[in-house]
């Protein structure tokens, strides 16, 4: 079977889905988490398609999945309000508790969490159409990342055990929470990156308001009871809907402390925006990125394909750090876009339980005929698409497409397509590409792939001043998880990676007393009858 003919029959009948694969029945996620209780919705319900289709002999049809209530302004208030009182103007039980049973309410989710890894996994692919082994990496990941958000809260805090005497004044300096956090993730990680701001800011004392994103809500629905039952009520407050509704009243309310969003930089500017007090808004925001790859004339092709195969393709490029332009010396140009082409020609396409699939069907609607517009577009000045059946399009399905040459003037140029479609240009000067660097609004990654090292060193220099990764013949990435994560321009605001995020979710604040016998006296005594969480000396093993 020729790549037209797998592209035409990929979706399967439904008898032909594995039983094990198969969902047993629609999600009817009725709940949602308001101070502590977990409520019941009456009221208008979404429905979930997903990008998976089933062959019918009327053709296609999404797969309904699910739904999820429809909540309103006033169930969106409601949550704000139970996260304030739980806060209690930095008095209540949760931003007070002592650090070491912050992180035991913390590690008994992440117990409760891990025994719902099938159900999670499942809906991951259902849902967003992730592949399987991708979809178990995303749970594994998420649950290893809790792991070591402890363990750095833990290194953080025995830090600030001790106390510091410095020009007669006594002082113990530790890390205390902001406030209420509203915490929106993506659709493309939705357990993981939502959990990456989750996650700290929980464990840092703040307490929150979850929106899952628009896709990937129902993955939400079998880890419900345990976000009721592993935190105080009002410290984890989860609400559906529709982002526009329900978002833009919390912001307006001016009750927002930290505003943890990861998604478009226009989506971010109007929820900030909506603040009556922005100066007094933090903001921690993983936004959008077009990352380059720049191909030297001496690099190794084998290397670089490999890697920009993977870091264009995976997920079906449906990643902030996915190489989105790739610039190749005009030397090479030829004989790279020949081997990158013959690499996606033996990818695997298919349905995401498929074993060592690769491209799976995308869950945006509309998502195909936009990518289908950048090709089109970019013909129309001059480009071709290079791999066979690039661009061809069934369904929510779409085959990658190595477009070349693309230009200034193509959309494919600026434009974050955010999907299979893998832009190359070539170029004589190393010049060009660090100069489009220069003139982007986006500054997230870049990866440059070259054997010399002179030449290597002269690229490294200007260019991490212009993004905050700079990958040496390796793919755009965000782990390990202990690097700083994050971009320059309209990329991002605030450092998410382990130790980033608990200062990102916190501020500095002292206890400070001259050195006098009273001062001394007292502050023995605090201690050593353990009076106060904040003014201890006791270590966290």
């Amino acid at each position: 079977m020729n790549i037209q003919e797998r592209i035409a029959t990929i979706f399967p009948k439904a008898d032909e889905i594995p039983a094990e694969f198969r969902l047993p029945g629609p999600v009817e996620q009725d709940g949602y988490i308001i101070g502590g209780e977990l409520r019941s919705w009456a009221g208008p319900m979404q429905e979930v398609l997903s990008p998976v289709c089933v062959s019918t002999p009327q053709g296609l049809v999404r797969q309904t999945i699910g739904r999820f209530p429809l909540l309103t302004e006033k169930e969106a208030l409601e949550a704000l309000a139970a996260a304030v009182a739980a806060y209690d103007e930095g008095r209540g039980r949760w931003p007070t508790m002592p650090v070491a049973e912050r992180i035991g309410h913390v590690q008994e989710f992440a117990a409760r969490m891990k025994e719902r890894r099938g159900e999670v996994v499942r809906l991951l692919m259902w849902e967003i159409g992730k592949p399987l082994r991708d979809s178990e990496k995303e749970f594994d990941r998420t649950v290893e990342y809790i792991g070591d958000t402890i363990d750095a809260l833990k290194e953080l805090d025995r830090v600030s055990s001790r106390f510091v005497i410095e020009q007669g004044i006594i002082g113990q300096i530790r890390r205390g929470p902001l406030g209420v956090a509203l915490c929106m993730g993506p659709y493309n990680y939705p357990l993981n990156e939502t959990f990456t701001t989750l996650i700290p800011a929980l464990i840092m004392g703040n307490t929150v308001v979850l929106k899952p994103p628009r896709h990937g809500v129902l993955l939400f629905s079998p880890l419900l009871e345990a976000f009721r039952d592993s935190f105080p009520a009002g410290v984890l407050n989860l609400i559906y809907g529709e982002g526009r509704r329900v978002a833009p009243p919390l912001m307006a309310s001016g009750q927002v402390d930290v505003l943890a969003f990861i998604g478009t930089s226009r989506a971010a500017n109007s929820l900030q925006k909506g603040h009556p007090k922005p100066h007094r808004l933090r903001s921690v925001l993983g936004l959008e990125a077009k990352n380059p790859a720049i191909v030297l004339a001496d690099a190794d092709l084998d290397l670089a394909v490999a890697e920009c195969l993977a870091g264009s393709l995976s997920f079906n490029g449906q990643r902030c750090t996915a190489l989105k332009i790739v610039f190749v010396h005009e030397r090479v140009a030829g004989e790279f876009l020949r081997r990158f082409g013959a690499a996606i020609d033996v990818l695997e396409c298919g349905m995401p339980w498929e074993q060592g699939v690769t491209i799976t069907p995308l869950p945006e609607a509309g998502k195909p005929a936009y990518l289908g517009e950048l090709v089109e577009d970019a013909r129309r000045g001059g480009a071709r698409v290079v791999n066979e059946a690039g661009g061809m399009a069934n369904g929510t399905f779409f085959h990658p497409a190595l477009v070349y040459p693309v230009q200034e003037g193509m959309r494919l140029y600026r434009e974050e397509q955010f999907g299979p479609v893998i832009p190359v240009l070539p170029f004589d000067d190393v010049e060009t590409p660090v100069r489009y660097i220069v003139e982007s609004d986006y500054g997230q990654q870049v990866s440059v792939f070259g054997r010399d090292p002179d030449r290597l060193a002269r690229l490294i220099d200007p260019l991490v001043n212009q993004v905050c990764r700079v990958n040496i013949n390796s793919q755009c990435q965000r782990g390990p998880d202990i690097f700083p994560f994050t971009g320059r321009k309209d990329s991002a605001v605030g450092t998410l990676s382990v130790s980033d995020a608990l200062r990102s979710f916190s501020i500095r604040t002292l206890v400070a007393a001259k050195e006098s016998e009273l001062n001394r006296e007292i502050i023995g005594r605090i201690v050593r009858e353990r009076k106060s969480a904040f003014l201890s000396t006791d270590f966290i093993l």
